[in-house]
């Protein structure tokens, strides 16, 4: 019971050692437990309705931030259009792009398909004909010649002929047919001969010259070639994809026609 007594004390002046405000609160702690919980409850709710109010007055600034701010709405709409075009082109690929260049861009687009296709069937014929270094100076003029001067032109004929025979039925591909090959092919052979031999320094007489040697053989051949394939591209080919067509068949053909131009000159009547 002493002993009891003896702690007893020891607590009472340890509590006294450190003040009355620090006894007066340790001693409202175990005095009445339950009211200091409720006081506890209270502030954490109102440090609760602060931070909700916080983050509710933070989401109202940046909305109407996002509604008044040109360059915000600005860079939202141009990541859109990005994230747009990246999951059409993964959607579509190569196809639905170049269709969607097609479309926008005709002229262009068919040119520059126009050009590549010349460009790598003038190599296939110098590949086949010789085993020399290439001639970049000659694969240049093929794939200058189909960019400005068979790429709009192909495009231009087209539209022109489905316009005149706006169906694609039999009567109609034949039509289309007989004209590619008497008035289109005809043209542009000479024009391609032409400044081909102009381009490699040929006078007058000397192209006149090629012309009576090489063009008639190249129709000749051309007929026996184009038919089948103006066939195919006019009967099943919609308008707008039938240079590509019609460029895709050039490609055998051109490996003859650049090996036809890059022939040795003619020999003319002076001479």
């Amino acid at each position: 019971m002493r002993g009891v007594l003896k702690r007893n004390g020891t607590v009472s002046q340890l509590l006294q050692s450190h003040g009355g405000g620090n006894n007066k609160k340790i001693t409202d702690v175990f005095a009445n437990p339950v009211a200091n919980l409720n006081s506890n409850l209270l502030k954490n709710q109102t440090q609760s309705r602060e931070y909700f109010k916080l983050a509710d007055f933070l989401r109202k600034s940046t909305r109407a931030y996002n509604e008044v701010s040109p360059y915000s709405s600005l860079f939202s709409s141009a990541f859109a259009a990005s994230s747009a075009r990246t999951a059409s082109f993964s959607e579509v690929g190569f196809v639905g792009w170049y269709l969607a260049m097609v479309k926008s861009r005709p002229v262009l687009t068919k040119s520059a398909t126009c050009s590549l296709i010349y460009i790598a069937a003038d190599l296939s014929s110098q590949t086949i004909a010789s085993s020399e270094s290439y001639d970049l100076v000659r694969t240049l003029r093929m794939g200058g010649y189909g960019m400005l001067i068979l790429g709009p032109t192909l495009h231009f004929w087209f539209n022109f002929v489905s316009k005149l025979f706006p169906k694609q039925d039999l009567v109609a591909t034949l039509k289309k047919m007989a004209m590619g090959q008497t008035i289109y092919g005809p043209i542009m052979t000479v024009v391609f001969l032409s400044l081909n031999a102009s381009l490699q320094g040929e006078s007058g007489e000397e192209i006149v010259a090629r012309l009576k040697r090489d063009l008639l053989p190249t129709m000749f051949k051309g007929v026996m070639y184009w038919p089948v394939c103006d066939f195919i591209t006019f009967r099943f080919t919609p308008v707008h994809l039938q240079p590509l067509v019609s460029n895709s068949f050039s490609y055998l053909w051109t490996i003859y026609l650049t090996y036809t131009a890059s022939l040795e000159k003619a020999v003319t009547t002076a001479s």
